[in-house]
């Protein structure tokens, strides 16, 4: 019933209209965003039809090491999984699509998927159908990371050192301002980065500036200042009903004045009316395995909880045996 095609450029328009449309897709899976780093990565991502009527997509690039040729979710996205259609897909569906999925890797010489799910407070409906089918053809649960998120409907609000903090950055004249510039802020979170976790930014900032150029209504940097010095500053990606921080940093003098407590205090309150979550990020290493504790703890404390990015994969020789 379901045929699968690989993506090709002719299919751009095609492919970002069913992002649009769809129940479990953010802006990340656009093209544009996608296809900015395509140098890093071999894109395979795959388009699903039905009587030549489009009603999936898998974002997707291909490894090949020494022969075992992999298809994973895409590695320049944090999460991924298979998009659908908001309505006339159901869960026989899904796990025929991912039986035609096998067929075509099967066909390619493609030995397995890596398989990252889509978190749930992404989607805009329950979209949860791939988490069944893939476990029900015999893959396994590989990683689990561990976001902490805040329900902007049942937010229980700051814990005391964080009220503490917020009053801090108040009586510092601490003030918040919206459109900072990338070089001024890759400037600190670079720094940041190099002083707290000896690591560097997964963007460069003619990357992050390129992305905003393309999603500018989509990738916003806000900062804090005390004068004119910047001292903490988030980049925020803005997706249907979760504002994610993808990047975090505050300088030593930042955190001694309690700008983050200040920084998240007014952007909560900005968004909480037309955004259901605030995603703060994983807070491990180690492909999951290393919770890092006082990150996750500072998180929390702005009053978050956790949310999975999970994570499986599927061996298509073994699952084709298992039949």
């Amino acid at each position: 019933m379901f045929k699968i095609s690989r993506y090709s450029e002719q299919s751009k328009a095609e492919w970002d209209a069913f992002v649009e449309e769809s129940r479990n897709a953010t802006f990340l899976f656009k093209r544009s965003y996608m296809d900015y780093h395509s140098d890093r990565f071999q894109d395979h991502s795959l388009m699903v039809w039905k009587n030549d009527n489009l009603c999936g997509l898998l974002p997707a690039n291909l490894t090949d090491e020494d022969g075992n040729r992999v298809l994973h979710s895409h590695g320049g996205i944090t999460y991924g999984g298979l998009i659908l259609p908001s309505r006339h897909i159901d869960a026989s569906d899904v796990m025929e699509i991912f039986g035609s999925i096998r067929q075509y890797c099967i066909e390619n010489n493609i030995n397995g998927l890596d398989y990252k799910a889509l978190p749930y407070i992404y989607a805009t409906m329950p979209s949860q159908e791939d988490i069944y089918a893939i476990q029900n053809m015999g893959g396994r649960f590989t990683e689990c990371n561990l976001s902490c998120c805040i329900d902007m409907q049942h937010n229980p609000g700051y814990n005391n050192q964080q009220k503490r903090n917020l009053k801090k950055g108040i009586s510092h004249g601490l003030t918040l301002h919206k459109g900072v510039k990338v070089e001024e802020f890759h400037d600190l979170l670079s720094r940041c980065l190099a002083e707290r976790y000896e690591a560097c930014p997964v963007h460069t900032a003619a990357e992050l500036d390129l992305l905003i150029s393309r999603f500018p209504e989509n990738i916003i940097i806000y900062g804090v200042r005390n004068d004119r010095k910047l001292v903490a500053a988030v980049c925020l990606y803005l997706s249907e009903q979760v504002v994610h921080t993808q990047y975090i940093c505050s300088s030593l003098q930042g955190r001694s004045e309690g700008a983050l407590a200040l920084l998240f205090h007014e952007l909560i309150k900005e968004y909480s009316g037309a955004y259901r979550y605030f995603d703060f990020g994983t807070s491990n290493e180690d492909h999951g395995r290393y919770l890092n504790p006082g990150l996750y703890r500072q998180k929390s404390a702005l009053g978050g909880s956790g949310v999975v990015y999970p994570r499986y994969y599927l061996d298509f020789v073994t699952s084709q045996h298992q039949e």
